[in-house]
């Protein structure tokens, strides 16, 4: 499974070896057979640093190609459709969105052994934070702005798709269990559909972990969520997802990328997504209040409110969220460390610092003022 000689990031802002192979010249010259955009003379450009998949940018016969490749017990070429969909209708109404490549097929996603491809065009805009990880902040004010107006713009453009929930829960951000007003209970009926992670918290006293560190937070949100429309959404809005215009609109987003963790959720549960991923630095807790740039966060606010305004008792839900978006995400890491890589050590980090540890840090002074600040801005 993995290639000693490949490396990417690692849960802790380290280098590692990678889970899932380099996409190799083989390989290339398979796809080659089946996407026109690609010929014998493709060459491999650069390989991605992420961790959870291979990807490549690859030099094609009339331009350079995004190659991604997710083995089949993460990603199906049907459940690979479900986010090519959600991104054909968004490109239909005008947000830039990275344009899906079809094969001769017609398809735009492709199995071939324990693989599942997906091949893109390389979109415009400057790669700023190419190689940041996950929890890397963002930096600029005017920047968090522009995100959050973009991410208003996708939300105002998802209104009109409708399809149903995603037919998988590894490495996809979901709100089923924050909208349970039972999720242990929820959760445990679900555990035979889900044998990696059952394996895990068979292991260690989960319920109770739960009930200390997270469910506290869960109290009433199940009742306010009611009323919240359930919305397709990016659901992993961080910088590294963001391409950057050129010039005079340096500061505006021109692309938009990775749509492997969307699900239908709630624009609140995207935005307050986009809070989590750009304005605490989760690697560097140890910082203190210097970990936490609320600055960041109510420029995410404001932008995503000059195009989508959202009202004060909205505002106060999107603050009372933050310390539960990461739910059912971190559920799904572990789920996917144990149940796909095998990496029990990777699964303790899913639940450990991630699952247990981001509420407990929302109780921290540097957390409660991030929380305040957001009350604040309703």
């Amino acid at each position: 499974m993995t290639q000693q000689s490949h490396r990417v990031q690692g849960l802790n802002n380290d280098e590692v070896a990678a889970d899932w192979p380099a996409i190799n010249a083989i390989e290339l010259a398979w796809l080659c057979d089946r996407y026109p955009q690609l010929d014998a003379d493709s060459t491999i450009l650069w390989h991605s640093p992420r961790p959870m998949s291979a990807a490549a940018i690859v030099q094609g016969q009339h331009g350079r190609v995004f190659v991604k490749r997710h083995h089949r017990l993460v990603r199906s070429a049907m459940c690979l459709q479900e986010e090519h969909q959600f991104i054909t209708h968004l490109a239909s109404a005008g947000v830039p969105v990275t344009q899906l490549l079809r094969g001769h097929d017609g398809q735009t996603a492709i199995e071939h052994g324990d693989w599942t491809y997906e091949l893109h065009a390389v979109a415009d805009g400057q790669d700023l934070y190419r190689d940041a990880p996950s929890w890397t902040l963002l930096t600029e004010t005017e920047r968090a702005r522009a995100a959050g107006r973009m991410l208003a713009t996708l939300h105002r453009a998802s209104a009109s798709y409708h399809a149903p929930q995603r037919s998988t829960h590894l490495l996809v951000a979901r709100d089923d269990l924050i909208r349970s007003e039972d999720p242990i209970a929820a959760l445990k009926a679900d555990l035979h559909n889900r044998p990696g992670l059952a394996r895990y918290l068979a292991r260690i006293p989960w319920e109770q972990q739960l009930r200390r560190s997270v469910l506290p937070w869960h109290a009433g949100l199940p009742a306010r969520l009611q009323t919240e429309p359930q919305l397709w959404a990016h659901n992993d809005w961080h910088v590294s997802n963001l391409l950057w215009g050129h010039g005079n609109d340096a500061m505006q987003v021109s692309s938009v990328l990775d749509f492997g963790l969307a699900s239908p959720t709630s624009a609140l549960f995207d935005l307050a997504t986009a809070i989590e991923r750009n304005a605490v630095a989760w690697l560097e807790l140890g910082r203190g209040a210097e970990a936490v740039r609320i600055d960041i966060a109510l420029a995410l606010l404001d932008g995503y409110r000059e195009v989508l305004p959202l009202s004060a008792e909205r505002v106060h839900l999107l603050a009372d969220l933050l310390p539960m978006v990461h739910f059912d995400f971190a559920l799904s890491e572990v789920e996917y460390f144990e149940g796909v890589t095998g990496s029990t050590a990777n699964a303790d980090v899913a639940w450990q610092p991630f699952m247990l540890g981001h509420p407990e840090w929302f109780a921290s002074q540097p957390g409660q003022a991030l929380l305040r600040a957001l009350h604040a801005a309703a």
